[in-house]
């Protein structure tokens, strides 16, 4: 692994814990309120400053990674479970069935999903649930191109057909002969799903479309932020970074997946 994948994956894991650990290592509660320092700078006891209301920014960015990540994370399964399953029937099928989810696809891809999810999220409300549903249904479609290309590769291998006059079942050959030497392409996706996913919960939640304050995400509190932007630029700047530090990470972790696991590349 490259010396910038290797940098990636530890900003990954120490976001993650970091959200994970945010009741324990947070500097202040969640949400609590300190109007004596207000948009306060940078400090030693406020090291990423203080917002509108006197709450702890580094707090509030801890917690807001809490959301992103998992948003980012379940919308990611979503598509990833969707886009998979269509990628392999129709790879694997080929015919009338390839055909329906390849124009599928493409019909998909020619509607301009942000503003499908603006619609879906205005109808659907602002839950945890109701977002990472959309943010999967309108991001399956390049995990489905994706693994339908490495499964019309696979299906032609000498294994496959080894195990086709062996009499195996279409199930036993997708699951033991096609889905294991297809974990590069989903994994590569899956890491750019995730990218996508956390991009659009944070842009859905600056317009105020994603989830509502106070529960806090790195989008609404940029959307908080824009107010102050002259007097306190720090809310804006941190979850601004966090969001742009992470997409970038996800992208280099996909670059660095596919490297290490596609064997033409690896020689």
């Amino acid at each position: 692994m490259s010396r910038t994948a290797t940098i990636a994956v530890a900003g990954l894991v120490l976001l993650v814990l970091g959200a994970l650990l945010a009741p324990y290592v947070s500097p202040s509660g969640r949400d609590e309120i300190d109007l004596q320092h207000r948009n306060a700078a940078p400090s030693l006891r406020h090291p990423f400053g203080t917002d509108d209301l006197g709450r702890d920014t580094l707090t509030r960015v801890l917690y807001g990674g809490r959301v992103s990540l998992a948003v980012g994370a379940v919308a990611t399964l979503v598509a990833v479970g969707i886009g998979t399953l269509l990628g392999v029937v129709a790879g694997f099928r080929g015919g009338f069935v390839d055909a329906a989810v390849v124009h599928a696809v493409d019909v998909a891809l020619s509607v301009p999903t942000f503003f499908v999810l603006l619609l879906l999220g205005s109808w659907w409300g602002a839950s945890f649930g109701a977002l990472c549903l959309v943010l999967g249904l309108t991001n399956w479609m390049p995990v489905a191109r994706l693994v339908r290309s490495a499964t019309q590769s696979l299906r032609e291998r000498t294994h496959v057909e080894a195990a086709r006059a062996l009499g195996f079942g279409t199930r036993r050959i997708v699951l033991r002969h096609i889905l294991p030497l297809a974990v590069a392409p989903i994994l590569v996706a899956a890491a750019l799903a995730c990218a996508q996913a956390i991009l659009l919960e944070a842009a859905l939640s600056f317009l105020g479309f994603g989830l509502q304050p106070p529960t806090p995400s790195w989008g609404n509190m940029l959307q908080e932020a824009q107010a102050h932007l002259y007097d306190a630029p720090w809310a804006a700047v941190f979850p601004g970074l966090l969001v742009l530090g992470t997409v970038l990470a996800l992208h280099t972790v996909a670059d660095a997946v596919r490297d290490a696991l596609d064997p033409r590349l690896r020689a």
